[in-house]
């Protein structure tokens, strides 16, 4: 026989474990994590200053006929021996400024649309200096590679305007009897195809790069992400990454922060890839081009119509997490709000408000369950106080007064646990959206994708969650567990503080209505104890 007592203790042990885990989750990445992320920010450039050139390891590796079992070693190659990274070609399209370094190397891409701007208010720039680049290029002959790294590419144009049309750029590197060409085809809407070719039959392979480092945090998943032939999807998170492997079929590969990825693609032939660590192990990706190789690839923001627009199956570069399956549809459907409403805020002001009638029946039954464990606990008090040396016959008491006023004790507890799916689901929209980035709402909200200047949204936040819990049943007894989410209001505002505005509308709002429906709840009860009365 269950204890229902015990249950009811449960009860409050789970609803205190979820929100004291939420608040350290956020806790531990202002306190541990971003000190950290500035403290390597400051070494990477420190070392950047004592040494301008990237350090580099040539990719070793056998093919045996093309089979995904491969022997690879990774030897390194001074970063003394590299040559210096000049800029010979710089691609202007309506979206983006790509610059082509003497090794053939993607070295930054500036978005130029007006809403993608850092802190600083400039032009938002992908990439940092010492990074593994895109379309960076492995021999599998060691000597060849490391002749690779000296000898400078021959640009066929060094300014390429591919804003109203398409254009081609050529890039050509005379090696030691071997001559390797990259034919570039760039489209206005940012994206490009390439194909990539050596003479005498030299094995390399080409590297989509390390993820573009504008915003990593431990909100939101970064890493790589490939989708296999079979529409499965394998990803890898940063500093996950601690083998060589190899993944064989895949149509897509993308390296990606919150915001901004690297992807290349090739929906007709497939391609095969090799990861590698690096020194953090972060992922790096190397297709296997054999001598020639052909794909198309995209270096930019993660919006999901331009995505859309170069293959269907690009969306999938987005990746929410855990609750992927739920967070797609729904975004889906705040895309689909924002065609009519036109505003981002009031878009997400609008599926708050459905999100809520939709799961409103679930939220009813547990909030129903609380008030009837309210009315029940001086009842309560008074069998565990008369029965409190014998709990076999506390709990069999407790089960008569809960079936005899059709109470459960664990009734308020699970229609919050099936919620919080969509709550994850919702939370991950709104962080990883980049159609929040520019986006305004009224008045002082000028950018969703930011944290309100004002501090006006997370204090209304707090405000409505301290009234949502005053209003809200408490059958507590211990008085510890009641300072602890009496204090919750307080804790939750101060790191709401840095959250991005849109995200904290969406909490606000849902306090709001969950006020409303708390407060018809309680009227509704109170109404019925007074025609007892």
């Amino acid at each position: 026989m269950n204890n229902m007592n015990q249950n009811n203790g449960m009860q409050k042990r789970m609803l205190i474990m979820t929100l004291v885990v939420f608040v350290f989750f956020i806790a531990y990445e202002f306190l541990v994590l971003k000190p950290q992320q500035e403290a390597k920010a400051a070494l990477a450039k420190q070392e950047q200053k004592q040494n301008a050139a990237p350090e580099v390891s040539p990719l070793n590796t056998n093919i045996a006929d093309n089979s995904a079992n491969i022997s690879k070693s990774v030897d390194g190659l001074s970063s003394k021996s590299v040559a210096s990274s000049e800029i010979v070609s710089v691609i202007k399209t309506a979206k983006n400024i790509i610059e082509i370094d003497n090794l053939g190397r993607v070295a930054q891409v500036t978005l130029l649309e007006e809403k993608y701007k850092d802190e600083n208010a400039n032009q938002i720039k992908l990439f940092e200096s010492n990074q593994l680049r895109p379309l960076e290029v492995r021999f599998a002959d060691v000597n060849l590679n490391a002749e690779a790294f000296k000898v400078s590419v021959t640009a066929s144009s060094s300014n390429v305007d591919a804003t109203t049309s398409t254009q081609e750029l050529i890039l050509t590197q005379n090696l030691n009897g071997t001559v390797l060409t990259k034919k570039l085809t760039i489209y206005p809407d940012g994206h490009y195809d390439l194909n990539v070719s050596a003479t005498n039959e030299k094995q390399f392979f080409i590297t989509n790069g390390f993820r573009p480092n504008v915003l990593a945090d431990m909100y939101a998943v970064h890493g790589f992400i490939s989708k296999l032939n079979d529409s499965t999807l394998k990803t890898i998170e940063d500093g996950s990454s601690d083998k060589n492997e190899n993944i064989v079929g895949v149509k897509f590969i993308s390296s990606f922060d919150r915001y901004y990825a690297t992807v290349i693609y090739n929906f007709e032939k497939s391609l095969n890839i090799s990861l590698m660590p690096d020194s953090q192990s972060n992922p790096q990706a190397f297709i296997h081009a054999g001598s020639s190789v052909s794909f198309s690839g995209f270096i930019g923001p993660k919006n999901h119509k331009d995505l859309a627009a170069l293959n269907p199956e690009l969306i999938d570069v987005i990746d929410y997490g855990w609750f992927t399956f739920i967070a797609k549809p729904m975004f889906l459907l705040l895309q689909f709000i924002q065609g009519y409403v036109g505003n981002w805020g009031w878009t997400i002001v609008i599926l708050t408000i459905l999100i809520k009638l939709v799961l409103y029946p679930l939220s009813y039954k547990g909030m129903v369950s609380m008030q009837k464990l309210k009315d029940l606990a001086p009842k309560m008090k008074e069998i565990q106080v008369k029965y409190k040396d014998d709990k076999q016959k506390q709990s069999m008491h407790m089960m008569e007064l809960y079936k005899k006023h059709g109470a459960n004790p664990m009734g308020g507890c699970l229609p919050l646990i099936l919620q919080i799916p969509v709550f994850f689901a919702i939370y991950r929209v709104l962080l990883n959206a980049i159609e929040l980035k520019g986006a305004d709402w009224i008045f002082w909200v000028h950018d969703l994708a930011e944290m309100d200047p004002y501090f006006v949204l997370p204090i209304l936040m707090g405000v409505t969650m301290f009234l949502q819990q005053k209003i809200t049943p408490n059958t507590m007894q211990d008085e510890m567990q009641k300072k602890i989410f009496q204090f919750l209001p307080v804790v939750f505002t101060f790191f709401f503080l840095w959250f991005p505005a849109g995200l904290t509308l969406y909490w606000f709002i849902n306090n709001l209505f969950t006020i409303g429906q708390q407060y018809y709840i309680n009227s509704v009860f109170e109404k019925k104890r007074a025609e007892k009365k």
